[in-house]
C-alpha cells in the first residue's frame, strides 16, 4: 500500500525510467521497491556513475525496460543520466503535506501502510503537531483502520495467490502474509491466513525441487546455497543464524534496528524445516542428503568449519559462536553465530501467536540482536541475519508413538519411514502428506502434517516447526554491509 502510493507519487504509470533520491531510508523502512517490481521495474540501488554506465547503459537505451535507481542526494550522478530518468525526490514531507513532520518523526515505528490508508481519507490541514498527533492517535491506530487495512490486504492476497508462479512471487506473498499476521494478532482481529499455507503447500510439492537451478543477486534464494553467497559479496562476513524465525517474528525484531540501514530478502529453508537439517544446511553449503549426520547436530561445527576451509579459509580465519556476546578474533573473516531464544520460545508457548507477539516483543525491546549486529559491523564485518526455520500454529492430532524414525523431539511436524507396510494407511488416518523426497536420502520415505496439524497431544494448540508452510519455510535473509 505505501510502496503503490510511492509509485503513483513518482508517476511511475506513466515512466519507465526513475531516479528516486531518498535520503530518508524509506526503503529500508517499508521495502517500496517491491510494488515497483511488481509492476515490471528493475531495481537499481545506485552506487557510482562507471558502476551504473557498464551495467545499465545498454538498459537505459532500451525503452522497452523499466528501471528504478534508488540514489541519495549526496550520490553524483551525471546530468545526462538525470536527463534520462524521471527524477523524484522521495521524502515523508512530499508524500504528507498535511501533517507535522515533526510529529511523524517523533513516532518510533510508525506503521506507512497505515499512515496511507488514513490519509487518503483526510482532506483537513493538519500541520500542527498537536493535529497531527491527533490524527495518528485516532485515525492511524485504531481498530477500524487496521481492520479496513488488513480487510483490503488480504483481499488483495488471496486474489495474488491465483497468479503466484515464481518463487519471487511466494518471497512477495511471505512478506504480505507476515504483515497481516502481525497486525491480526497485535489488535487481536481474526484473519485466518491458513489458505496462503495450502496454495504453497501445492506449490512446494511441485517445484521445491527446482530452486537450487535459481539464481538472484539479492538472496541465495536456498539456504542451502547461504554460504557460497556470502563469500561471494563479502570479503569479511558473519552470519547470524536466529534458529526458528519465521518472518513474522522479524517484523518485530527489526523494530529494534530503526537506526540501522538493511537490506532485506528472504530464503527457503530446507525441507523438512527441522533444525537438524536445515540449519546444518544453511552452514554447510550442502543439501540434507550430503550431510554427515542429517536428523543429528552434532557435526554442524565440524560441517561448517568444513565448508568454510573449502571456499580458502585458513582455521584462525573461521569462528563458530553461540550466543550475543560472541567474539571473534582479529584474523577471523568467516564468522557463524547461532542464537537459539526465538526457538526456545516457540517450544515453550502455550499462548500462540499472541504468546510470540508479547515474547518476541520483550526480545526486540532487549536490543541484543542489535547491539551485537552494530558490533560486528564496527569490526569490520559484513553482517548477514537469517533463520533455519521458521514456525507455524498447529492442533495436535495426537502423539504418534513406535512408528518411523523420530527426527527430532521438539518437532512433531513430520515422519521418516523406511519399508513401513502400511504407509498409505497412516497417511489416510492422520491426512498425511508425501514429500517428493527432494534433495534427501531417497532410501526413505517421508511424511509431513497438513497446514495447522502436528503430532502432538491431542486437541493441544502448540506453535511447532517442521513441516511446509510458507510460515515454517520463507525465512529473512537480512544483509547489512559495513561501510553503513
Amino acid at each position: 500500500m505505501f510502496g503503490d502510493y510511492v509509485l503513483k507519487q513518482a508517476a511511475a504509470e506513466y515512466n519507465n525510467r526513475i531516479l528516486l533520491i531518498d535520503d530518508e531510508g524509506l526503503e529500508e523502512l517499508t521495502h517500496y521497491s517491491a510494488d515497483f517490481q511488481a509492476h515490471g521495474f528493475e531495481v537499481v540501488h545506485y552506487t557510482d556513475d562507471l558502476t551504473f554506465r557498464i551495467e545499465y547503459e545498454d538498459k537505459l537505451k532500451n525503452t522497452a525496460n523499466k528501471l528504478l535507481v534508488l540514489a541519495h542526494s549526496g550520490s553524483y550522478i551525471p546530468y545526462d543520466l538525470q536527463r534520462r530518468l524521471r527524477v523524484y525526490l522521495l521524502s515523508m514531507d512530499r508524500l504528507f503535506p498535511k501533517l507535522n513532520m515533526e510529529a511523524l518523526k517523533a513516532r518510533r515505528n510508525l506503521d506507512l501502510e497505515l499512515l496511507c490508508l488514513a490519509y487518503k481519507k483526510n482532506f483537513d490541514d493538519l500541520r500542527q503537531r498537536k493535529q497531527t498527533e491527533e490524527f495518528l492517535h485516532q485515525k492511524v491506530d485504531c481498530s477500524e483502520n487496521v481492520a479496513a487495512y488488513l480487510k483490503q490486504r488480504y483481499s488483495e492476497l488471496l486474489q495474488s495467490l491465483t497468479t503466484a508462479k515464481s518463487y519471487r512471487d511466494w518471497f512477495a506473498l511471505a512478506e504480505t502474509k507476515a504483515k497481516i499476521d502481525t497486525l491480526s494478532t497485535e489488535y487481536r482481529l481474526n484473519f485466518d491466513t491458513s489458505e496462503v499455507n495450502r496454495a504453497f503447500r501445492d506449490y512446494v510439492l511441485k517445484e521445491f525441487g527446482k530452486l537450487s537451478t535459481e539464481m538472484n543477486k539479492e538472496t541465495p534464494v536456498l539456504v542451502s546455497r547461504a554460504m557460497e553467497y556470502m563469500n561471494d559479496h563479502s570479503n569479511k562476513f558473519v552470519i547470524i543464524v536466529m534458529d526458528g524465525m519465521s518472518k513474522f517474528d522479524w517484523s518485530i525484531i527489526a523494530k529494534s534496528f530503526h537506526d540501522l540501514q538493511y537490506e532485506q530478502s528472504a530464503a527457503f529453508a530446507m525441507i523438512p524445516s527441522t533444525t537438524s537439517i536445515s540449519r546444518q544446511c544453511l552452514l554447510s553449503n550442502k543439501t540434507p542428503g550430503q550431510l554427515m549426520e542429517p536428523w543429528k547436530q552434532s557435526k554442524e561445527k565440524q560441517e561448517f568449519v568444513a565448508c568454510a576451509r573449502s571456499m580458502g579459509y585458513t582455521d584462525n580465519q573461521i569462528g563458530y559462536e553461540r550466543g550475543y556476546d560472541a567474539q571473534f578474533g582479529s584474523f577471523v573473516k568467516c564468522g557463524a553465530v547461532i542464537i537459539n531464544d526465538v526457538d526456545d520460545m516457540v517450544h515453550a508457548q502455550h499462548q500462540g501467536r499472541l504468546g510470540m507477539l508479547n515474547d518476541i516483543g520483550v526480545l526486540s525491546d532487549q536490543h541484543k540482536l542489535a547491539d551485537m549486529t552494530k558490533r560486528f559491523l564496527s569490526e569490520g564485518f559484513d553482517v548477514y541475519i537469517t533463520a533455519d526455520h521458521g514456525n507455524t500454529p498447529c492442533t495436535g492430532l495426537g502423539k504418534l508413538m513406535g512408528t518411523g524414525v523420530e527426527t527430532e523431539t521438539k518437532s512433531r511436524r513430520m515422519i521418516v519411514l523406511q519399508n513401513f507396510a502400511d504407509k498409505d494407511g497412516l497417511m489416510q488416518k492422520y491426512g498425511l502428506i508425501e514429500y517428493p523426497k527432494y534433495y534427501m536420502n531417497k532410501a526413505f520415505d517421508y511424511l509431513i502434517c497438513d497446514v495447522g496439524d502436528s503430532f502432538d497431544a491431542k486437541g493441544e494448540e502448540v506453535m511447532t516447526h517442521g513441516g511446509i508452510t510458507i510460515d515454517e519455510v520463507i525465512v529473512p535473509f537480512i544483509k547489512i554491509k559495513a561501510v553503513n
